[in-house]
């Protein structure tokens, strides 16, 4: 038996895939994202400087030279003011407790000098019996009567109180007569004055012969 070869099929010209395939129509292309857009960038920024670099000026440096100097200043005049007062001590300027006042014969009987008031705190009085000097200071709180010729009196002016010539207080609130200083003749012949010496009315002590001067 005879093998008949069969006759060979031509073969299938083979188109290219680009040509077998159908073209997507432009309905079905792919639609590509646009871009997203930039945030605008306002013309001030971009005309901002670049920050400076850390550093000090020379107005702050200036500045705080000057409060350091003024700081060293203080401290030294602090330091100047304590080296003086160790080397020069305060000093109290009080008027001196004792003075002259004069000859006797310049003290007239039944008048009151008050020469020596706004110095040394002091009415000189002569009466018959000699010349005694009186303080100055209200016995009540301390302040300055004043002496009214007319009517023969000390006024103090803060609180009413009233003395007579003789210091003896009379009305107001005044607690007791004002004081007498001690005094004397000194080797000169005039009148001396000593406030350290204080004579009370109320405990006797005007009893005492330097509490008045006999002339």
């Amino acid at each position: 038996m005879t093998d008949e070869k069969q006759p060979e099929k031509p073969e299938e010209q083979k188109q290219p895939a680009s040509e077998s395939q159908p073209k997507p129509s432009e309905e079905t292309k792919p639609v590509t994202p646009a871009p997203a857009a930039k945030p605008a960038v306002s013309s001030a920024a971009q005309k901002t400087s670049p920050p400076q670099q850390p550093g000090v000026s020379r107005r702050k440096f200036i500045s705080w030279f000057a409060i350091g100097w003024i700081g060293f200043s203080a401290a030294m005049a602090g330091f100047l003011t304590s080296v003086l007062r160790f080397f020069f001590p305060n000093v109290l300027f009080e008027p001196p407790m004792t003075f002259k006042a004069g000859i006797p014969s310049e003290f007239q009987i039944g008048q009151v000098d008050e020469r020596f008031k706004n110095k040394f705190g002091v009415w000189m009085v002569r009466s018959p019996e000699g010349i005694y000097a009186l303080s100055t200071v209200c016995t009540h709180l301390g302040c300055t009567p004043t002496w009214l010729p007319g009517e023969e009196k000390f006024k103090c002016p803060c609180h009413g109180s009233g003395f007579y010539k003789t210091g003896i207080n009379f009305e107001g609130p005044a607690p007791r007569p004002l004081e007498r200083y001690r005094i004397s003749l000194a080797d000169d012949g005039q009148v001396l004055v000593d406030k350290g010496k204080i004579y009370q009315q109320e405990k006797g002590e005007w009893k005492d012969p330097q509490s008045i001067l006999k002339v």
